[in-house]
């Protein structure tokens, strides 16, 4: 293999590497907007 797959390799791999230890580690803030949704009672059976 060239040096420039080898090298194409290993960026992809540490990208992918790196994305995944970024997900892991980021804390993802909850949704903070309250959500009121009014259901009719004609939906529900008697």
């Amino acid at each position: 293999m060239s040096k420039l797959t080898k090298f194409l390799l290993a960026l992809g791999a540490l990208v992918i590497v790196g994305g995944g230890i970024f997900l892991m580690t980021w804390d993802i803030p909850a949704p903070s907007a309250e959500v009121t949704k009014t259901l009719s009672n004609d939906r529900f059976p008697s």
